[in-house]
Parts: structure tokens; C-alpha cells; sequence
């Protein structure tokens, strides 16, 4: 049988015990005292100072020189406490975990800077509920080019520009006409660019470079009003709604709330209207259904496309009125 070294008394050591490396005192042992009754080690790591009592001196004896070898090599593990040394060796654990699972190496400090990057920006949701959120919209997002899916979003609403037989179309040939050339520019302002990657800025940029546009007049004058700029920013909120419904973009791109696209108050010219006696000069000189256009037209007020959708039992269907019904209506609206 091995015999146990007796434990030295409190007279065969003076305290407080410095222990030293290379001359210089890295960690220090106190005794007993009526205040604290076990020995405790201090010593001082990364600007902080560290203490752990022990009940036996030969325990504080063996800590503090492991503790002066490790000070020595300017290890960091001196610093941590028994809870947070088992904390690290937990989470490495885990990542090792991770890495065997995905191929993916992340140090630990990586892993904790993005977790903390992350949550300060969750406004107190957890990293679960932001990661279930994304895959419920971001996640099933089809990347497609902005040039083909313009040209998709032209080619799906084509038929509505078809009236069937007895019935209107549902959209103006000549309104689609006018929205494909629009977006068409649109979409060649961004070439190679996806649907999901448009951002504020692209819509504030090509808002913006409308003005630029110049027309081949002499004069020079900017292509494009303000009225001109909200028809712009109209096509691009149906073909961005559409997009949304077909997978292009996520239902919470918030793309519309960039500022160019609120729309502007346009500086209309002051309304012209023909004097009775223009209008009298114009029923004169026109001839058989002409005439009953200028005349519906002018007293009633009624837009040309609605005049030309009319017929003579809509005239004479409500006696001293003129019906002009949802169908024919501009607004779809009888009136």
C-alpha cells in the first residue's frame, strides 16, 4: 500500500504562497482565516481577476501550478469558469455534429457572431420562427429571368384582349398594346437580372430614368409626364401581383413601397371644349352616322370607344336618355 504525503500545516507554509514562472508571479495561494475557512487560489487572466477555494492545500497546490503552466503558454481556458469551460466543450460538440452532417466546418465563434447578428434583428422572435417564415415564403421562390417572365406574364394575358362571340373583351387590345411596350422596357433595363432579385433601388432607378428619355421631336422634350411616369408604375404593380401569384417573387417582396413608385399628381392642361357655335359648324358639315357620334358625343359626354360600342336600341331603350350599359361602359359600370 501507497501512503498519502501528509498534508503541510499552516506553519510550514507562509501565506499568501506565490507562485511564479520565470520570476514572475502568475498565480498566488491564500490560507486559511477565520473569514474563509479554505484555501483559495487567485490569479488574474484577460484583464480579470480569478479565484477557486479548495478545502486542501495539496488540491490548491496542484490547481495553481496548472494554472502558472497554462498563464505561461498564454492560454485562454484560465479565464473561463467550470460552467462556461462545459458550455464550449458542449457546443463544439455540436458543431462537430454539424460538420459530419453537412461537410460544413464553422468555428465557434462564427456560429455565436451570426446567432447574435441574427437575433438582434428578430425583434425578440426566435431564430425557429424566422427560419419557418422564410421557407413558407422565400424558400419556394422560382428564380426566372425578367425579360422571359415578362414576356410569360404577355403571353397569359393575351386572351383577355379576345372578345367572344356577342361579348367585349375583358382587356383593351390597345391598353395591352401600350403596357407590353412599357414593361418590355422595363424588363431590358435589367437584363440577366431575376424576378426575386429586383430590389427598391431597381424600381427607384428606372422610375427615375424616365425623365432621361428624350422623344425625337425637335424640341427635345422629356418622353414621359408624370401621367405617363403613373401608367408606368401601374404595369409594373400588375406584373409584380402577377409574378407573386405565379411563384416568381415572395408575397413579402414589399417591392411597392419603394418611392418611385407612389404615384405623382399630374399637372393636366387646362380642359378645352368646342363654343355651341363650333359644335353647331361641326353637326353642319358632318354627314349620316358622323353626325349622331359628334352629337351623342358632345351632349352627352360619352368617351369614344363608348360611342363606337353603341347602338340605336340603346338609345332609344329609356325614353329622353341615352343608356349606356356596364358592358359598353368604360368602367363597367351602368350608367
Amino acid at each position: 500500500m501507497t501512503q498519502e504525503t501528509p498534508e503541510p500545516t499552516d506553519t510550514e507554509v507562509k501565506f499568501p504562497k506565490r507562485i511564479k514562472h520565470r520570476g514572475r508571479v502568475l498565480a498566488t495561494i491564500y490560507g486559511k482565516s477565520k473569514s474563509y475557512p479554505s484555501y483559495r487560489v487567485a490569479w488574474t487572466t484577460a484583464g480579470r481577476r480569478m479565484m477557486k477555494a479548495f478545502l486542501r492545500y495539496g488540491e490548491a497546490k496542484r490547481h495553481a501550478d496548472g494554472l502558472v503552466k497554462d498563464l505561461a503558454k498564454g492560454s485562454q481556458v484560465t479565464a473561463l469558469t467550470g460552467g462556461q469551460a462545459r458550455d464550449a466543450l458542449a457546443a463544439l460538440e455540436r458543431l462537430q455534429t454539424f460538420y459530419q452532417a453537412t461537410g460544413r466546418r464553422v468555428s465557434l465563434l462564427a456560429g455565436i457572431s451570426e446567432y447574435c447578428e441574427a437575433a438582434s434583428k428578430l425583434h425578440g422572435r426566435t431564430l425557429g420562427e424566422a427560419v419557418e417564415g422564410y421557407l413558407r415564403t422565400v424558400a419556394s421562390v422560382k428564380r426566372k429571368d425578367i425579360k422571359e417572365t415578362v414576356e410569360e406574364f404577355i403571353a397569359a394575358d393575351e386572351p383577355r384582349t379576345k372578345a367572344g362571340e356577342g361579348k367585349r373583351a375583358q382587356l383593351s387590345a390597345k391598353y395591352a398594346y401600350n403596357r407590353e411596350i412599357q414593361l418590355r422596357r422595363f424588363a431590358s433595363t435589367f437584363p440577366n437580372t431575376a424576378v426575386c432579385d429586383l430590389s427598391k433601388e431597381h424600381l427607384d432607378a428606372f422610375i427615375a430614368s424616365l425623365g432621361e428619355l428624350k422623344s425625337k421631336s425637335r424640341n427635345r422634350r422629356a418622353a414621359t409626364s408624370a401621367k405617363s411616369r403613373n401608367h408606368y408604375r401601374a404595369a409594373i404593380k400588375q406584373f409584380l401581383q402577377w409574378a407573386v401569384r405565379k411563384d416568381y417573387l415572395p408575397l413579402t417582396h414589399r417591392l411597392l413601397e419603394a418611392d418611385a413608385m407612389r404615384p405623382e399628381r399630374a399637372n393636366t392642361a387646362e380642359v378645352t371644349f368646342y363654343t355651341p357655335k363650333e359644335l353647331r359648324a361641326l353637326l353642319e358639315t358632318a354627314e349620316g352616322a358622323m353626325r349622331a357620334i359628334i352629337a351623342i358625343g358632345g351632349l352627352a359626354g360619352l368617351r369614344t370607344a363608348e360611342l363606337l360600342r353603341l347602338d340605336w336600341a340603346d338609345v332609344w331603350r329609356v325614353p329622353g336618355h341615352i343608356e349606356v350599359t356596364a358592358g359598353k361602359s368604360k368602367t363597367r359600370q351602368r350608367r
